[in-house]
């Protein structure tokens, strides 16, 4: 099979959860593709981890895939659970936090 960029078997089947492993005191992530159009990157973030406050300058769909997220964008937090999304917009301050252990997946769109 055809490799994807990011060493990826193209066509096989897989799922994002079992991507990544929890890491003690760690956000732990892989990226699925990456291109100059976009990405698609698979967090895991430990209890009491984060990302702290930052821009993008492209918008970003966050999908929680399992556990429960905090993520606050310009001021607002949002508590969002396996099976939930939001959207990240360009230049929009936002942070990321772990109530508990949580994996997500992160797609960025540029353009």
């Amino acid at each position: 099979m055809e490799e994807s960029p990011v060493n990826f078997e193209i066509g096989k089947v897989f799922r994002f959860a079992e991507l990544v492993d929890y890491s003690e005191k760690s956000v732990v992530s892989r990226q699925v593709i990456k291109s100059e159009r976009g990405s698609v990157t698979v967090f895991s973030f430990d209890r009491g981890e984060g990302l702290s406050e930052h821009t993008a300058p492209f918008d970003a769909l966050v999908q929680v895939i399992e556990g429960t997220a905090r993520i606050t964008i310009g001021g607002k937090e949002h508590i969002l659970n396996a099976g939930e999304s939001v959207i990240m917009p360009a230049s929009v301050p936002h942070s990321v936090f772990a109530p508990e252990r949580f994996k997500m997946i992160l797609t960025m769109i540029r353009g």
